[in-house]
């Protein structure tokens, strides 16, 4: 029972609930990689890399790549959606980002059934998935 008296709805509930959003944000993202690589193979939108060029870079470490198309890491592919080969990061980053999307779905129905520690944990879930998203914290090579 929650704070209200209703019912808590099943851990199988809210797991079915939860897959439903995690189904659906990675079928619209396969639909949108599909729909993007289809764009930047065709020529639609100009490429920032063009594609002849790419196998150049395929052998060589990211930091060597990066230099030389003077790229930086992190969120800055965002400024380049313009672009055919980084229209494709949109969806790979929808694809990363529906977990986001799936614990809010979750929030939603705790807060609506008054489920007050299970909405606090999932607000801590949000904000270290949020700072992991930001770049904020640095680990690794890129």
């Amino acid at each position: 029972m929650n704070q209200e008296g209703q019912p808590s709805p099943s851990s199988s509930d809210l797991q079915l609930f939860y897959a439903r959003i995690i189904d659906g944000g990675a079928k619209l993202g396969f639909v949108l990689l599909l729909v993007t690589f289809v764009i930047y193979v065709t020529g639609l939108l100009a490429p920032y890399v063009s594609l002849e060029e790419v196998p150049r870079y395929w052998s060589g470490p990211v930091a060597h790549y990066l230099k030389a198309t003077r790229l930086n890491p992190g969120w800055t592919w965002v400024d380049k959606l313009k672009y055919g080969d980084f229209l494709n990061y949109f969806p790979i980053a929808l694809m990363a980002g529906v977990i986001i999307l799936g614990y809010l779905g979750l929030l939603w129905r705790f807060l609506r059934q008054g489920e007050t520690i299970p909405s606090l944990i999932v607000v801590l879930q949000l904000l270290v998935l949020a700072l992991a998203a930001s770049g904020f914290l640095r680990a690794g090579g890129y």
